[in-house]
This record gives structure tokens, sequence and C-alpha cells, in this order.
């Protein structure tokens, strides 16, 4: 599970570096730390489903929008979105 994870960042991270605009990968280079600490944190539990990660990262995003302005904190959320999407499909 972690692997399809790890593999959805990662051709979503290129995706992004190909085609976005500043904004975009600023949002993305933040979330791809959020999410490396996530997946770690993960690789020593049992739940590693979709559930488990949309959890951890709600909880990451959290310590984001204190770090954050509005602006970018949007960024991030619609980041995480898209690669929310992403996860999915490639799951499918």
């Amino acid at each position: 599970m972690l692997e399809q994870y790890d593999a959805a960042l990662e051709s979503w991270i290129e995706d992004s570096v190909s085609h976005s605009d500043d904004d975009a990968l600023f949002a993305c280079g933040y979330l791809q730390g959020h999410v490396a600490v996530v997946l770690a944190e993960l690789e020593v539990e049992t739940e590693q489903d979709l559930p488990a990660l949309d959890l951890k990262l709600v909880k990451c995003l959290a310590l984001a929008n204190e770090e954050l302005d509005e602006h970018d904190f949007s960024l991030v959320e619609a980041a995480w979105q898209q690669l929310r999407q992403r996860i999915v499909a490639q799951a499918a």
C-alpha cells in the first residue's frame, strides 16, 4: 500500500514540476515534506489504508494552517486533493 502512495507522489511531483506555475510548485514541495513524514509514520502502523493516510495528512495540514498564510494554505490543501485523487486513480 505504501509503495502505491509513494509511486503516486512521485508521478504527481513529476507532472507538477513539468506543468505547474510557481504557486503550485510551492504547494507541491511543501506537501511533499508532509507526505514523506506521514508515510514514514504509517510504515510502523498496522493501518496503512487511504483513511489512515487521510487522517494523518489532515493532522499535518492542521499544523500547516498555523504556519502558512491563508492563500498558501489553500494552495497546499488543493495540492493534497490533487495528490489524493492521483492515489485513488492509481489504486483503481
